[in-house]
């Protein structure tokens, strides 16, 4: 008969094994917090460019669907769509609630490149003169729109059209060879 003894081979993990466990791990959640956290602008700035990228392209394609022109008017501290009217010959704001204005943070800063000779559809007078014109034959004004956090001019994120092509979103380290 054999007798229940001390099991040598039934170790278990020791205070200081278990500390050090703990310490890595907390330095690994601290790193990756600090490497996400880091960058907030820069990802609040994607996420800018990115909602205004979406809304371009459906203006484009509700333009061309809807047999309509639309435009897009960049403000300083925001933008928003407007609608032509053939009856009035206006720009009216767009009742569309996808469309309703928006504002930009205050450190992101907006630089536009907007094509002069390109026509707008608007009189002097009309103050709703989009920079932007989304045409329903599918063409767009040629602009080219550059968007930073501040003066930060290594992380700038482009979105640009050359009238007749489709809205490019040209992102950081892109090489920028589009059109």
């Amino acid at each position: 008969m054999v007798h229940p003894g001390p099991n040598l081979n039934n170790r278990g993990f020791t205070l200081i094994e278990i500390l050090v466990v703990l310490v890595l791990v907390g330095l690994l959640a601290s790193l990756a917090v600090f490497t996400m956290g880091g960058n907030s602008q820069q990802r609040a700035l994607k996420n800018q460019v990115r909602e205004l990228y979406l809304l371009m392209q459906t203006a484009s394609d509700q333009a061309v669907l809807n047999n309509l022109e639309l435009g897009l008017v960049l403000e300083e501290t925001g933008y928003r769509f407007v609608a032509y009217a053939n009856e009035t010959g206006k720009w009216t704001a767009s009742g569309e609630r996808i469309f309703q204005a928006r504002e930009f943070p205050e450190w992101l800063v907006a630089t536009r490149f907007i094509e002069s000779e390109a026509p707008r559809l608007a009189t002097a007078e009309d103050e709703l003169k989009p920079d932007v014109v989304f045409f329903s034959s599918g063409e767009t004004t040629p602009f080219e729109l550059e968007f930073t956090v501040g003066s930060e001019t290594d992380y700038t994120h482009v979105l640009a059209a050359d009238g007749v092509s489709a809205i490019e979103w040209r992102r950081p380290g892109d090489d920028g060879g589009g059109w």
